[in-house]
């Protein structure tokens, strides 16, 4: 912060503010940006939150300027003209632009400008030991970073800007980018008049960045609002607001930052880590400081070193997340912030904050679920933005010059888009593109206009051809695909004040930790099914003992799939208890505090020996269905130490990240004897039932279960009835066969009776019992049977949540 005796002189100034002195009420006076950074700096100074200092000219000396240039006319002119499409926009913006860039400031106005910055540059030299120090030149509109609108990226930034003549120089570009192409149509969008905005230039303190990123503090992509999302790429963030780059990405739930369980604090003040996403981008590029070229700043590529590793540790991460969490409750609202990490000092700073203008806008309880019906060929895939499914033929543009070129319509293929493709991605089905991240600025802007997006393909460009029918879907995740030909797909809506409220629990299953968070908002009791085998094979992509005994891999290239895997893990198996404990800690993160049921792994054999390196450790059975699976496999020799690597992945979830709302379940537990044996592997491994609250259930799937129920409850704490395999073994049918499929029906006498044997047992033991499974929505007798059972949750596909909602609390109305 400047010194008030440095600032005396500009105290009653009409041009000059300190951001010290200014706060979010200023916004007319210094625009959106500006004002924020004086709030941070003046409001929050007791958080220790790091702002780089400096100063702003005021939107009266934009104002001022225009009218000593004579240009409001000439701009009213040209606007008129655009107006009446007798001037194409790129012809308008450029007019302007070149009308204001012509412009001169008046001796006193110069004089002012230049004073502050020697003020500035005196202050910091302090500190620095230079005369002329590095300045960031940003442009503020009075009309930016409302809390309904971002205008995000519609002006222009300069950076590493030094010496008196290139920061005038630099200010008048700012002020010249008020009206670039996108900025004209974006202010068209939002019903503000041209000539009412005006615009500020702020002067701050230029990080000479080791790193730097973009930050909400929430899910961009569901308005999931209990996350922070923390994007960085190496040297100047630029990189990623132009989405020059793949970047880093991290997540961390906000309840439980700072927090800690009883028996931590009972024998230290160690906290919870409940980041609960890293995934390394490419990063193929960085932008840095230039000495020798006529620009300030240098693109160059990246080491291999730095592809390799992440760009901020899990302190950094969990530091920017608790700043994240101060501005938004400062602010009263989702916040969209922009950090550095300063090079020489190794200190991190937040160089912007705005309001976040999408998710955070949504009104009403409207979920829109999109599906596709059919499938394809996966042609490329990268970072969705968004939920929606779009197709159309393929259009390729390199530059925003080509935009009277792009038809309406059409899916938009290109390396990158910035802002200054705004026009061109209004018209566009949906947008592809080879580089860049989900919280780039294109990325934004994709999102306010609703417009399907994928992002950070890396090789979109040359895979894709003019003409090409494709198809995007970024409802599968956080993965958006993008299919060969035009597929069908369905949209619906569900109302969620529409879902009726049941005594019986209803839950939702989860496969992936990818899209969980599109489903927060559904009035549900938690998840009844999370499939650990998911994760692993999508996520960790390969058979868990390859890292215990590497030795048994003989084929080199599959070792060498292995290393790229784990780079960056000086023990290997830490990867796969790692990326476990992330994936399962994300889904808990989406239902918290209330109980999410983790299934351990239930791959057959031949399943595993479809993973990476599996041909090296499974065995080929006749019948992989009765085969080594489930309980079976977690204490055999061939199995056992992969499975306690499962073990240590929940422990982290549960106490180092501190998703205690996760409950352990056991499938295909045939004996009580073997069940034994499993608690006692789980123990061994340090997951001990009871221990830290731990609950375990068993999946109760095949007729031991129900025949030995009183035996199991005494084990389990709970039972989770898994239909289609209890009605394969209680039917003798094979559920995968065609021949037999009319036969195959979980509403079957034999096996209700089943169902509603083991409801009773277990609840004389205390123990509660769940079903999983699409028959309850499918159909509403079977509904109405399981809560005349008394089961106590239903477990369902998310998007069958409504409809078999309406038949359970209809059921419950019947008994009442």
């Amino acid at each position: 912060m400047v010194d008030s005796t440095d600032i005396s002189d500009h105290k009653n100034s009409p041009y000059i503010y300190w951001f010290d002195e200014l706060t979010i009420a200023d916004v007319a006076k210094v625009g959106g940006k500006n004002a924020s950074l004086g709030e941070m700096i003046t409001a929050m100074a007791h958080d220790d939150i790091a702002v780089p200092t400096g100063f702003a000219t005021s939107a009266q000396l934009f104002r001022d300027f225009l009218k000593q240039n004579n240009l409001d006319e000439p701009i009213k002119q040209h606007l008129q003209e655009y107006f009446t499409d007798a001037q194409s926009l790129a012809v308008t913006g450029s007019a302007i632009r070149k009308l204001i860039s012509q412009g001169e400031f008046t001796a006193a106005q110069q004089a002012e400008i230049v004073k502050a910055y020697q003020q500035l540059s005196k202050h910091l030299s302090k500190e620095k030991a230079q005369e002329n120090i590095s300045v960031a030149v940003r442009s503020s509109a009075t009309a930016e970073d409302l809390p309904e609108a971002s205008f995000a990226g519609q002006q222009e930034s300069y950076l590493n800007i030094t010496g008196e003549i290139d920061l005038l120089e630099a200010c008048r570009q700012c002020f010249a980018s008020l009206y670039t192409d996108r900025a004209i149509v974006y202010r068209q969008e939002q019903g503000f008049s041209h000539q009412q905005v005006a615009l500020s230039v702020g002067i701050q303190q230029m990080l000479n960045s080791q790193c730097a990123g973009v930050m909400f503090s929430l899910d961009t992509e569901t308005g999931f609002p209990d996350v922070v999302v923390i994007n960085g790429a190496w040297g100047l963030g630029e990189t990623i607001v132009k989405g020059t780059v793949t970047p880093d990405s991290f997540m961390v739930y906000k309840p439980l930052l700072g927090q800690s369980s009883a028996s931590q604090a009972s024998l230290s003040q160690e906290k919870f880590i409940p980041i609960i996403e890293k995934q390394r981008g490419s990063k193929l590029v960085k932008m840095l400081f230039s000495s020798s070229s006529p620009d300030p700043t240098t693109t160059c590529d990246t080491s291999e070193k730095e592809r390799v590793a992440l760009v901020l540790s899990d302190d950094e991460i969990l530091t920017l997340a608790r700043w994240a969490v101060k501005i938004e409750q400062h602010y009263g609202c989702a916040m969209d912030m922009e950090w550095a990490k300063d090079t020489n000092t190794q200190q991190l700073y937040i160089v912007q904050a705005r309001p976040e203008t999408v998710e955070s806008q949504k009104v009403g309880s409207v979920l829109v679920n999109y599906k596709l019906k059919e499938k394809s060929t996966v042609l490329v895939q990268g970072a969705s933005v968004g939920s929606a499914i779009a197709s159309g033929e393929v259009f390729k543009i390199d530059s925003p010059e080509d935009i009277e070129q792009f038809p309406d319509g059409a899916v938009l293929v290109t390396q990158r888009t910035d802002p200054d493709w705004v026009p061109i991605m209004r018209k566009a089905a949906g947008i592809i593109t080879d580089s860049g991240g989900p919280t780039s600025h294109a990325a934004i802007v994709s999102r306010e206009l609703k417009v399907a997006a994928i992002v950070g393909c890396e090789n979109a460009t040359q895979l894709l051809h003019n003409d090409q029918a494709v198809t995007l879907s970024c409802a599968e995740g956080s993965i958006g695909k993008v299919y060969q030909g035009k597929l069908a797909f369905e949209e619906s809506a569900v109302n969620l004040a529409d879902i009726p409220k049941t005594k019986t629990d209803i839950m939702i299953n989860a496969a992936m930790p990818d899209g969980i968070f599109r489903w927060w908002s559904l009035p549900v009791a938690g998840i009844g099914l999370t499939r650990i085998e998911f994760i692993i094979s999508s996520q960790i992509c390969l058979h868990p003992m390859a890292l215990i005994e590497p030795e048994k891999v003989t084929d080199e290239k599959v070792r060498a799939k292995i290393a790229q895997l784990t780079q960056g893990y000086q023990n290997p198996p830490d990867y796969f208890v790692d990326k476990l404990a992330l994936g399962v800690g994300k889904i808990a993160a989406s239902q918290y505090p209330k109980p999410v049921i983790v299934r351990m792994s239930d791959f057959k054999s031949n399943e595993y020996r479809g993973l990476l390196a599996g041909e090296f450790f499974e065995i080929e059975e006749e019948n992989p269905m009765l085969g080594l699976r489930g309980a079976s496999r977690y204490y055999h020799p061939l199995y056992r130490a992969a499975f306690k690597l499962e073990c240590q992945a929940i422990i982290k979830a549960r106490q180092e990240m501190g998703f205690d709302n996760i409950i352990v379940m056991i499938p295909f537990c045939r004996t009580p004897s073997e069940a034994d044996k499993v608690l006692a592997v789980m123990a061994e491994a340090g997951l001990t039932r009871g221990v830290n609250g731990l609950q375990v259930y068993v999946m109760c799937e095949i007729p031991s279960n129900i025949i030995l129920a009183d035996k199991f409850a005494q084990r389990f704490d709970g039972f989770s009835i898994g239909s289609n395999d209890l009605t394969q073994l209680v039917l003798g049918i094979d559920r995968d066969s065609v021949e037999l499929k009319p036969l195959f029906d979980a509403r079957d006498e034999a096996v209700k009776s089943m169902i509603a044997q083991v409801i009773k047992v277990a609840h004389q033991h205390h123990c509660k019992v769940g079903i999983c499974g699409q028959a309850p929505s499918d159909h509403p007798e079977f509904a109405e049977f399981l809560v005349k059972s008394g089961i106590d949750s239903i477990s369902l596909n998310p998007d069958s949540v409504a409809k078999a909602s309406v038949h359970i609390a209809k059921a419950e109305q019947e008994l009442q």
